[in-house]
């Protein structure tokens, strides 16, 4: 398909709007200090936490995220679509919203914060917190995978194992499942993706502990006045690190 002469313009702005940022973001950074400022033990410790967090919340959306967006676009019930409103309100709510909501529900004087305290379990402001904070954000993602990768099946395949005996479970896990693998994937890396960058709600829910619940994005926002060489730095890493994921992903779809 040829683009439009028209478009290329605009094409343009939209590629500088982006560009530029990242461009002047990577000017301000001193590279002969670089690999101390990113190694350092506070740069370090956020980082590692991050990427750690980042990965049990990818794996929770996998586990969680499936058997939701299966059973949304499966659902047939009054009241369905706007279920799947709620579901995917964290792509558009705010992060520090989502942040005091989940502090109003699991926080010490939260909605089940006293019985869960009742039972020797604290999760606001701990590493759990962080994970909780980071699934919020990114579960709609592997929602959204999951669905769009159903709409797509005519669900022919499922009809004719059901025909031959399969029951439910064995037709989601022999059929349905395998054919989800390539969304999956691409869910799970744009869950992980979003959970490393994820700043309001950790900070609301989690707070910023060091070594606890302080992750890159809160370390950026803390060293942006006291170490401004630092912030910059260990914000370029976060961005390589978005783009390799981002372009991971995409280039393993484009070649499906």
């Amino acid at each position: 398909m040829i683009l439009p002469r028209r478009l290329v313009p605009l094409a343009a702005i939209g590629a500088l709007l982006v560009l530029i940022p990242l461009i002047a973001l990577a000017s301000r950074v001193d590279w002969a200090s670089f690999w101390p400022l990113v190694t350092s033990e506070a740069s370090l410790a956020s980082l590692l936490l991050s990427l750690r967090t980042a990965t049990i919340a990818a794996a929770l959306c996998l586990l969680l995220g499936v058997p939701l967006g299966v059973a949304l676009h499966r659902a047939r019930f009054r009241g369905a679509s706007f279920a799947r409103a709620v579901v995917l309100a964290p792509l558009v709510l705010p992060p520090v919203v989502g942040g005091l909501a989940l502090l109003y529900a699991f926080g010490r004087r939260g909605l089940l914060g006293g019985t869960l305290e009742a039972f020797g379990v604290e999760i606001a402001f701990t590493t759990a917190a962080v994970v909780m904070a980071q699934t919020f954000v990114a579960l709609p993602f592997m929602v959204l995978a999951v669905e769009s990768a159903l709409s797509s099946r005519t669900g022919r395949h499922e009809a004719i194992a059901a025909t031959l005996g399969a029951r439910p479970w064995t037709v989601f896990r022999r059929v349905t499942l395998p054919a989800l693998g390539p969304a999956l994937a691409t869910g799970t890396v744009l869950a992980f993706a979003r959970a490393v960058g994820e700043f309001g709600a950790t900070l609301t829910f989690a707070g910023s502990l060091q070594g606890v619940t302080r992750t890159a994005p809160l370390e950026i926002y803390l060293a942006r006045e006291a170490d401004p060489g630092a912030a910059v730095a260990l914000g370029v890493v976060l961005v390589v690190v978005a783009i390799v994921v981002v372009g991971a992903t995409f280039r393993r779809a484009a070649a499906r």
